[in-house]
C-alpha cells in the first residue's frame, strides 16, 4: 500500500493552497496598512516573525537561561532568562534545523511547513474511522479554514503540536498504543494541553474495552503507553530544574512576567468580559468580545462532543476548554482553539446542505483572512 492515497495528496494540496493564500494575505496587509515594501522573500517571512514567534527563535539560537547574557536575541534585549514559559520540543527541532539553514526564521518555516502537511490528512483519517468519507472531508477543510488556522503556517507550534496529538489519537484508535504513547509524550512537550491525552487516551482504552464482549475484557499491558505522556512533561519540568533549580519555575515566570496563573473559569471570564468594556474599540474587540465569542464556541463544541462522539473526544475538548479558561487572564482562546478537532467534525456533521457548507466556509475564511492581516501588519491577533 502506498504511503500516501490520492486522499492524502489532495489534502496536502489542499494545505498548501491555504498556506500560500495566508502568506499573501499577509503581505498585501503589510504593504498596504503599514505602507511598507517587502524587497526579498526574507521580508515576506519576517512580518509573521511577531509576539511569541522571536522568542522561540531566541529560545532555538540560544537555548534557555536564568541569566540574560545581553546577546544580539530577536525579542527584547534582557528577556532571554524569561523563555522557560515557552515548552522546548519545537524551538530544539527548529535549532536542529537551523544548523542546516543558518537562518532561524527560514528554519522555523521549513519546521511548520513540514508539521503542517500531516495535519489535514491525520484528522480525515481519525474521523473517517467513525464517519463517512463527506464528513471527513469537510472536518479537514474547517480546520484548514479556521479564523486562527494561519498559525499552522507560521514560526509558532500549532502545527507540530497538532500533528503530534492527531497522531497520536488515530494510533491509539488503530490499536498501535505505543506510538501513541510515545506521539502524546512529544505533544506534551510542546505544549501543556498535551498533558490532556493523558485522560483523553485513557478514555479511548475505556471504549475499547467496552466495545469488547464480556469474556474478552481484559487488561492490556499495551494501555501501559498512555504513561509515556507524562514523561514529556517531566522532561520539561527536568529542563526547568536544570537552568532554574525548581522544576516548576516556569509558573513564578508566568504569574511575574505574563500575568497568568491558575484561577477559576469563572474569574478569568469576568477578567475578559471587564475588556468588552474597554474605552479603545480594538482592545475591547480582540481582548473582550472576540476571547468570549471562542470561549463560547468551544464550550458548545465540548456540549455537542459529550453528545454526539467518543469519550476521547470529548476529554479532549473538556480538559482544553478548561485549560483555556481556568487562568486570571484569559487571552489567546481563538488561537488555542485551533486544537479542538472535534469541532470541525460538527461543522462537518452541520453541513451536510451547500448552503450551510458555503456559509460557513465564508464566514471562516474570512475571518481567518482578516486575522492573518491583523497579525502580518503587527496588530495583535491572538
Amino acid at each position: 500500500m502506498a504511503l500516501l492515497d490520492q486522499t492524502d495528496r489532495r489534502l496536502i494540496g489542499l494545505t498548501l493552497l491555504v498556506k500560500l493564500a495566508v502568506l499573501v494575505a499577509g503581505a498585501l496587509a503589510y504593504v498596504i496598512f503599514e505602507h511598507a515594501t517587502l524587497h526579498s522573500p526574507e521580508g515576506a517571512l519576517a512580518i509573521w516573525n511577531r509576539w511569541d514567534g522571536p522568542h522561540y527563535l531566541d529560545i532555538a539560537a540560544f537555548g534557555y537561561t536564568a541569566y540574560d547574557p545581553g546577546l544580539p536575541i530577536m525579542s527584547k534585549h534582557g528577556d532571554l532568562d524569561l523563555f522557560m514559559v515557552f515548552y522546548p520540543l519545537y524551538p530544539w527541532v527548529v535549532g536542529g534545523v537551523n544548523r542546516l539553514f543558518d537562518d532561524p526564521i527560514w528554519s522555523a518555516f521549513a519546521v511548520t511547513t513540514i508539521a503542517s502537511l500531516f495535519v489535514a490528512p491525520l484528522l480525515y483519517r481519525l474521523v473517517r474511522e467513525d464517519e463517512d468519507p463527506g464528513v471527513a472531508w469537510r472536518a479537514a477543510w474547517f480546520l484548514l479554514i479556521f479564523p486562527t488556522a494561519y498559525f499552522l503556517h507560521i514560526g509558532y507550534t500549532e502545527a507540530l503540536f497538532m500533528a503530534l496529538v492527531l497522531g497520536s489519537f488515530l494510533a491509539a484508535r488503530t490499536d498501535r498504543w505505543w506510538l501513541a504513547g510515545l506521539l502524546g509524550g512529544l505533544a506534551a512537550l510542546t505544549r501543556i494541553n498535551g498533558m490532556v491525552l493523558v485522560p483523553a487516551l485513557a478514555a479511548e482504552a475505556w471504549s475499547q474495552w467496552l466495545r469488547r464482549s464480556p469474556a474478552e475484557r481484559r487488561l492490556r499491558a499495551e494501555w501501559l503507553a498512555i504513561g509515556l505522556v507524562p514523561v514529556g512533561f517531566a522532561i520539561y519540568l527536568a529542563v526547568n530544574q536544570a537552568v532554574y533549580g525548581s522544576p516548576f519555575a516556569f509558573l513564578t515566570l508566568q504569574r511575574y512576567w505574563w500575568y497568568k496563573s491558575l484561577a477559576l473559569p469563572w474569574d478569568g471570564i469576568a477578567t475578559t468580559l471587564r475588556f468588552t468594556q474597554d474605552r479603545v474599540p480594538d482592545s475591547a474587540l480582540m481582548y473582550g468580545w472576540m476571547e468570549l465569542l471562542f470561549v463560547v464556541i468551544g464550550l458548545a463544541a465540548t456540549a455537542h462532543a459529550a453528545l454526539r462522539f467518543r469519550p476521547s473526544w470529548f476529554a479532549w475538548m473538556a480538559g482544553n476548554w478548561l485549560l483555556f479558561v481556568s487562568t486570571s487572564f484569559v487571552l489567546s482562546v481563538p488561537r488555542y482553539s485551533l486544537t479542538l478537532f472535534p469541532l470541525y467534525v460538527s461543522l462537518g456533521l452541520a453541513s451536510r446542505r451547500w448552503w450551510v457548507l458555503a456559509a460557513v466556509s465564508v464566514v471562516s475564511a474570512a475571518g481567518m483572512i482578516y486575522f492573518a492581516g491583523r497579525f502580518a501588519a503587527g496588530h495583535w491577533a491572538f
